[in-house]
């Protein structure tokens, strides 16, 4: 069952918008109009909004919590996380203060979602070897987890020499940092996730959302087995709200080909159809349409799996930035309201 106190949040990766005549923002007008976003979502009472780490050409963000301070400084009640933090290529350490940074600017209202990303640029880039792909998660969420107490540390592993300290500063407002992890679909990640006592925030971008019900059970009951209190569950899924469900189809569709075909050649998959992208969209991951048509699709999803939030990740390639305002003031003020009363009811 839904938890009564249901968080709907936002997510955005930056991604580099068309303007008006067609042609690409340059990066640092797109760094602004993600600011306006933030801002916007704050004031149409969005409960939180995330802000996704990349390394590519496509994408304008590389530094989250950077956007996020720029966000905190005009916002007042929204909370400010990751989407993700790539924890893998980074160092736990100077994540955990970039954090508590945002989180004393925001007066409280940081959060951290890790993960490793669904790409691997910043691994060359920053000097790891992706054979040490899963050694380096690991450890460093190892890490991580003992620095949320906020106090003394001695911890020792393989990618770094041993760690003697006193303490990790900035402290945060809340004396910790609330954390999730990210999981795309293995069974391990969810294990290690409860293990940890970390929410769980589960990527769901392609396919039926309920196929990701044993994963939730399975985190449920890793915690049953160790005692552990129930700990929130998260979905970040793919979608964009329009005035009508025509609307959204007509204006996403040329943007999200653009940018799944990109992706699509680095990894092997064919050119992206209309049908297909149509059939995610009644069948699968993708929460797309008029207000009324994506709520009852996010109430669908939030009952299937008894969670706790929801995140929509409402930008998808060079979707203008006007086309997101709309998209985010419809979010709060439409969508928002009557998943919450669909769920009530």
């Amino acid at each position: 069952m839904a938890s009564e106190n249901l968080q709907l949040g936002l997510d955005t990766f930056g991604d580099v918008n068309a303007r008006p005549d067609g042609t690409l923002a340059p990066y640092d007008e797109v760094l602004r109009n993600v600011v306006a976003q933030g801002v916007l979502a704050d004031q149409v009472g969005v409960d939180a909004f995330g802000i996704g780490e990349h390394h590519r050409d496509d994408f304008a963000v590389s530094a989250p919590e950077m956007v996020l301070a720029a966000i905190a400084a005009k916002t007042d009640r929204i909370l400010l996380g990751s989407a993700v933090t790539v924890l893998s290529s980074d160092d736990p350490i100077r994540v955990y203060e970039r954090f508590a940074t945002l989180d004393g600017i925001s007066n409280g209202r940081a959060e951290v979602t890790l993960g490793r990303g669904s790409f691997t640029e910043s691994f060359p880039l920053f000097g790891f070897d992706l054979a040490d792909y899963e050694r380096l998660f690991s450890e460093k969420l190892d890490l991580f987890a003992a620095l949320r107490a906020e106090g003394a540390l001695s911890w020792s592993g393989t990618h770094r020499p041993a760690l003697e300290t006193e303490g990790v500063y900035p402290k945060t407002v809340r004396g910790s940092l609330p954390v999730w992890v990210g999981v795309g679909g293995s069974p391990e990640s969810v294990v290690r996730a409860a293990r940890y006592d970390f929410p769980l925030m589960l990527a769901i971008i392609g396919g039926d959302p309920a196929r990701f019900r044993p994963y939730v059970d399975l985190y449920h009951r890793s915690l049953k087995e160790r005692d552990a209190p129930m700990l929130p569950v998260g979905v970040h899924a793919p979608g964009f709200v329009a005035d009508t469900d025509e609307q959204a189809r007509e204006l996403l569709f040329p943007h999200f080909k653009r940018a799944r075909d990109r992706i699509g050649r680095d990894r092997g998959w064919g050119p992206v159809s209309k049908d297909q992208f149509i059939a995610d969209i009644e069948y699968g991951a993708m929460h797309v349409g008029s207000p009324e048509t994506v709520a009852i699709k996010i109430a669908t999803t939030v009952r299937t799996l008894g969670l706790d939030r929801f995140d929509l990740k409402y930008s998808y390639g060079t979707m203008p930035h006007g086309d997101l305002m709309r998209a985010i003031e419809l979010f709060g003020t439409k969508v928002a309201p009557m998943v919450r009363e669909i769920l009530a009811g």
